[in-house]
């Protein structure tokens, strides 16, 4: 895997709004629209990108993690490498969108992709799940009809009684996908042991983060035949013992792990460990789904819909066709990619 020390840089980073198509409802949260970081790293006349939302249960922002960039650009313009940009920040969305900006400058001055630049084979269309946000029941089935074209869904959940229905709902109106829940924490051992059946009987394939963080102990001796994923629990690779016997499938999101380089790395230990993958995203343009298509290829389970609830999207978009999600090479890390 190449790292370049990239010397004389320009850096522009701004903050973009990301409007989206209607309210969206998880455990603890609704979101309206999401206000993205996007920086941009020039080097003799060639420019890399990278996108990030960052993680709005750790109070990121992008007011934040625009000052977090600011206050490194003398070091960054000097001259850095992606191992020590490791080091100069913490995991999190600076650190991601940094990171991916290098990448795509690196492919571009390489002439080589990013899949080849990280040692991976070809990159081809990834099964994407859709994901409907928790509301009442009919709501969410209303919802999972107009997804026509999706082979996967996922379904949020919250801390209330109708998590049973909304499953029952969506099955309903679609018995054809594949299909998953996420609570987003909002489940205690007593309310999962209730809606257990249900998520039995409509075919339910995986579980995502059903306990808060901290109660990973929770997952102990769960009796439960429906694999388990867990994201708020796993940051990054620091993370990944604590579940290790508790959980099946680790969803790896850029900006929690700070870039696509802790992210393969993250990768990599899971698969030592036994997991399997599920990339996973926090909304964002299509320029912030390109590096996780990357790491998607990897992947067991994909989720990176984002651009799918933005009013505007990253030119040129990412493909979303028969419920798959495909990255052209003129979106982001390719040298065909667009410079400017």
């Amino acid at each position: 895997m190449n790292n370049m020390e990239h010397r004389g840089l320009r850096m522009h980073a701004a903050i973009e709004k990301r409007p989206m198509t209607t309210a969206f409802h998880i455990t603890g949260y609704t979101f309206t629209e999401f206000d993205a970081l996007v920086v941009s790293l020039r080097k003799d006349r060639k420019t890399g990108h990278g996108e990030a939302q960052g993680v709005y249960y750790h109070q990121e922002t992008a007011g934040t993690m625009l000052t977090q960039v600011e206050l490194l650009r003398e070091r960054i313009e000097r001259g850095i490498s992606r191992s020590e940009l490791l080091d100069c920040l913490p995991a999190g969305g600076a650190r991601n969108a940094l990171d991916c900006a290098l990448w795509d400058l690196e492919s571009k001055c390489t002439g080589q992709p990013v899949w080849k630049l990280a040692g991976l084979d070809p990159p081809k269309p990834l099964m994407t799940t859709i994901t409907i946000g928790a509301d009442d029941p009919a709501v969410m089935a209303d919802h999972a009809r107009g997804f026509g074209e999706a082979r996967a869904l996922k379904l949020k959940l919250t801390d209330d009684e109708f998590n049973a229905e909304r499953v029952r709902a969506v099955r309903a109106v679609r018995p054809d996908v594949w299909l998953m829940v996420d609570a987003n924490q909002g489940l205690t051992r007593e309310s999962f042991a209730r809606l257990l059946p249900a998520l039995e009987q409509t075919r339910v394939a995986l579980i995502e983060q059903p306990f808060p963080v901290g109660r990973e102990d929770w997952l102990d001796g769960l009796d439960c035949p429906i694999r388990i994923a867990v994201d708020e629990s796993v940051q990054d690779h620091r993370d990944l013992q604590k579940v290790v016997g508790r959980a099946d499938t680790i969803n790896i999101k850029l900006d929690k792990s700070g870039g696509l380089t802790e992210a393969l790395a993250t990768a990599e230990q899971a698969i030592e460990l036994g997991f399997d993958l599920m990339v996973g995203n926090m909304s964002g343009s299509s320029l912030a789904m390109a590096p996780a298509f990357v790491l998607g290829q990897r992947c067991k389970v994909v989720d990176l819909d984002g651009p799918t609830y933005l009013r505007e999207d990253w030119s040129p978009p990412a493909r979303y066709e028969h419920g798959t999600i495909w990255c052209p090479e003129a979106l982001w890390g390719n040298p065909a990619a667009v410079a400017a």
